[in-house]
């Protein structure tokens, strides 16, 4: 039996698979690393303001492609916070809220520590004008 496998892996065409092998296996274990979760950090949002957030969006801190509303139908009415896991691709994230009338706010928050954004009515918020 063990010549039996001598021989086999001293084959050329033994060989020659097992180049394409091993560039599989590098390649499938690329692939899951990257599927691997994303690092997520806590965010809290405070409504020291008179406005009603009705949409908080995420996005890359570059990046006008947002992501699904977080609210999910619910509100931030003034007076109170909410936390939101946020996943971060990268060491910060865009947060836009939007308010009843349609104007928005945004700033960007790091990932690297739990995150808190206090918005005030001295916020000037952009209503598309």
């Amino acid at each position: 039996m063990r010549n039996f496998l001598t021989a086999i892996l001293k084959s050329k065409a033994i060989r020659r698979l097992m180049v394409p092998a091993a560039v599989f296996c590098a390649l499938a274990s690329t692939s899951l690393l990257s599927g691997a979760a994303r690092p997520a950090t806590a965010l809290t949002i405070n409504n020291n303001s008179g406005w009603e957030l009705r949409h908080v969006y995420l996005s890359a801190p570059n990046n006008d492609n947002w992501g699904p509303d977080q609210l999910n139908g619910a509100v931030i009415a003034p007076g109170q916070s909410l936390t939101l896991n946020v996943e971060c691709g990268g060491g910060e994230v865009r947060v836009i809220t939007e308010d009843k009338d349609g104007c928005f706010l945004s700033t960007v928050v790091s990932c690297s520590a739990n995150a808190e954004w206090t918005i005030t009515n001295n916020a000037t918020p952009n209503c598309g004008g």
